[in-house]
């Protein structure tokens, strides 16, 4: 456990985010492992069908993924504060609602899953192999629950380092059954489904055990448990915001899958692949901004906002020179990027093509995120949701999708930055007024 509240405010988020980063990394690298063995001994519909299934399998989850960020900031509040009774009745609590809700979900996720794919209007050619990922996915989705939940409590605990321990085991895991279900057993796009659950699954019952056996606030004794719906309350009125603005952003992803299936396979194949390279881009943001919300959370449970301001700028500086280097990289090798996923020539160029339009607005991309992370570390997630809304739904959709009549493709690209740009200066503005230092948990005197 780390304590946030004391200490060189670039050195304490620099050292929390770092571990965070590195565990991004191997799950980005098994990401990559995927689309690798599907494009490379599957063909590029299994591709597409991987790809086309992840903004809905995201959309299936968000809502619990950001109600168990609104529990890690809970819980880095109380935490702040001393008070470790609190702390492991919010533990407790979170793992009683994911266990219940991912039962729902899969059942819910399983039973529409052909409607759903009708809904966005995927190519007929992919959508078998798409339900099948899908399908297995979502069977096994309560051991990635379990697997967030836990990373999550130790986030809020100021405990980064052994959340990425697990990533590592997953992350091995992964490639070898990648390798072993469709190399050797010719398993298809099952195969990865399967790879996927199982070294999720493995990497959280591996943490359940070694953390009874060795933490000194978790240790789980699903007898002993105790659910208070008070703590849910205030973890809910801080999460559901987050879960839904992370609805927003799949089913955003959902429309823009929409707007680029009319234009083919080879566009699905290449948005696919680009995706997935931006996310290396967007890595650091997203880890940083994690970092600064738990920063953010302890330090005004153990009051002392005025630290929040330097935390926040140590971030942008950080954050902004590693994007900076990592956008210049995948701009350069653009081309070999593309080739270690396909050698289709079509989808090459239109990856290329996306990469060159959008990829110099990635630091604006992650300087909304490091923004928005203040607000949520303060409980405040209700605006930024709203910031969420307005820059996607209000600005991106319907850009992407009247550039798209006039330039094809090529504008639904054109309108994503832009987007981002709304979102960054919506999300600044609002940072000034203030307002959000007032959302916070654990009240202190004036």
């Amino acid at each position: 456990m780390k304590d946030l509240s004391k200490g060189n405010e670039t050195r304490l988020i620099f050292y929390f985010a770092l571990p965070m980063l590195l565990g991004n990394v191997f799950q980005l690298f098994y990401n990559v492992v995927d689309r690798w063995v599907v494009g490379n001994y599957i063909g590029k519909e299994a591709l597409a069908a991987v790809g086309a299934s992840f903004p809905i399998i995201f959309v299936m989850i968000s809502l619990l993924i950001g109600v168990a960020m609104g529990f890690t900031i809970a819980i880095s509040q109380f935490f702040g504060s001393r008070d470790i009774e609190k702390v492991k009745r919010s533990i407790d609590t979170l793992y009683i609602l994911m266990f219940f809700a991912s039962i729902v979900i899969s059942v819910l996720a399983i039973s529409f899953s052909n409607e759903i794919f009708s809904l966005i209007d995927l190519p007929v050619a992919v959508r078998p192999e798409a339900n099948t990922y899908f399908r297995i996915y979502m069977l096994g989705v309560i051991l990635v629950f379990g697997f967030h939940s836990t990373s999550a409590i130790l986030r809020g605990l100021g405990d980064s380092k052994t959340p990425l321990y697990f990533m590592i085991v997953a992350t091995l895991m992964n490639v070898i059954f990648d390798l072993v279900f469709v190399l050797v057993f010719k398993m298809g796009v099952d195969g990865v489904a399967i790879a996927t659950i199982i070294s999720q699954g493995g990497a959280f019952l591996s943490a359940v055990i070694y953390l009874n056996r060795t933490h000194e606030v978790i240790n789980l004794s699903w007898r002993k448990m105790i659910f208070d719906r008070v703590i849910l309350r205030k973890s809910v009125r801080i999460g559901a915001p987050i879960g839904l603005q992370h609805m927003f952003v799949s089913l955003g992803m959902m429309a823009m899958f929409w707007l680029v299936n009319p234009f083919g396979t080879s566009a699905v194949a290449a948005y696919t692949v680009v995706f997935t390279i931006s996310s290396f881009v967007s890595m650091p943001a997203m880890n940083f901004t994690a970092a600064l919300s738990t920063f953010v959370g302890q330090n005004l449970g153990a009051n002392k906002p005025y630290r929040i301001k330097n935390g926040l700028w140590a971030t942008f500086k950080m954050v902004s020179s590693i994007v900076v280097v990592v956008t210049a990289l995948s701009l350069y090798f653009r081309s070999e990027l593309m080739n270690l996923f396909t050698d289709d020539t079509e989808v090459i160029r239109i990856g290329e093509e996306y990469l060159m339009i959008v990829g110099w607005f990635f630091v604006v991309f992650s300087s909304m995120f490091v923004v928005g992370g203040v607000m949520r570390g303060a409980g405040d997630t209700f605006v930024p949701m709203i910031i969420t809304f307005i820059a996607l739904w209000v600005v991106r959709i319907p850009l992407c999708y009247f550039l798209s009549q006039e330039y094809g493709v090529t504008g639904i690209w054109m309108g994503i930055p832009i987007a981002w740009v709304v979102g960054l200066v919506l999300s600044y503005l609002y940072y000034l007024t203030g307002k959000w230092k007032k959302k916070a948990i654990v009240k202190h005197a004036e």
